[in-house]
């Protein structure tokens, strides 16, 4: 066993935290980038060096062992390990050219970053760059990405991460709808205009019953959580909704509405590992962001 653990290779054990976390060879072969066969036949290989069985075979999956439930702690430590050591040497590099990774909201990234990419890479064309777009947040610990630009506040340590200023948000209509059917004339008489919503979020109602209107879902005659498809839905004339200031007032098809109540903000936050934060390529790429993303922001602090 002791000799096997010394020539245990890591990426055996990368095979066997994704199977362990998934429970599906053919989830971890997705998530490997790898086929199934070469999953099960990677499972076999550590099982035999480590002489010891790691998972029961079941029709709708695997299952761990006792013995694999008490290596993979292990496992997860030298996983965190082998990124802490991969951080650690990416942030001596002295390189300009590579490949920095953005992620974003998919709002920002459709809307925001294309053309602060398009800027960059002619100013720094050494530097590929990779947008994750994704509401979800990014591991910059695991160097999931290298920046994040985010819409809060990062707590995990190890991060550092500097405030921008808030986005403030307006509600709109399509030119078509106000032809339609006019101005809403104050809070009140949003109950007589079609509404655009969200669906299963309840950030919208939340909000509108924190102003003292009593919102309900049915309010809103059409209902999307996803932003993007959101915003689509609101410049086609389906209804009055919710978007930021600084995309609607550039968009001739859309007309900003008065209103008579506060509109909520949005923070704008950039994050980056601190191994990471001051490399060369990381440097270029976080000063390019934040040099784009400050004219948007209309509250900075």
């Amino acid at each position: 066993m002791e000799n096997a653990a010394q020539k245990l290779d890591w990426a055996l054990v990368e095979v066997f935290l994704a199977v362990a976390d998934t429970g599906s060879l053919s989830e971890a072969a997705r998530q490997l980038g790898t086929s199934q066969p070469t999953v099960g036949r990677q499972i076999r290989q550590i099982e035999d060096q480590l002489q010891v069985s790691l998972f029961h075979r079941h029709a709708r999956g695997l299952q761990l062992t006792e013995a694999g439930a008490a290596l993979r702690p292990h496992a997860r430590a030298m996983r965190e390990a082998a990124f802490a050591l991969g951080l650690a040497a990416a942030g001596q590099s002295d390189q300009m050219s590579g490949t920095v990774r953005i992620t974003a909201s998919e709002a920002a990234s459709v809307y925001h970053l294309p053309a602060i990419i398009a800027q960059l890479r002619q100013d720094a064309p050494e530097i590929s760059v990779e947008l994750v777009p994704s509401d979800t947040s990014e591991n910059l610990l695991f160097r999931e990405a290298d920046i994040a630009v985010r819409m809060f506040r990062s707590e995990q340590l190890d991060i550092i991460t500097k405030y921008l200023g808030e986005i403030t948000l307006g509600m709109f209509a399509a030119e078509s709808y106000v032809a339609r059917k006019g101005i809403p004339q104050g809070f009140e008489d949003l109950a007589h205009h079609d509404l655009v919503g969200y669906d299963r979020s309840t950030a919208i109602i939340d909000g509108m019953r924190e102003l003292g209107f009593p919102a309900t879902r049915e309010m809103f005659g059409v209902r999307c959580d996803d932003n993007i498809a959101y915003w689509e839905l609101i410049r086609a004339g389906c209804g009055i909704g919710f978007g930021q200031e600084c995309l609607g007032q550039q968009d001739p098809a859309l007309v900003q509405l008065p209103t008579d109540f506060p509109m909520p903000t949005i923070p704008v936050w950039l994050a980056a590992h601190e191994a990471m934060r001051h490399t060369p390529r990381i440097r270029r790429v976080w000063e390019a962001l934040e040099a784009s993303l400050m004219p948007l922001i209309t509250r900075p602090h």
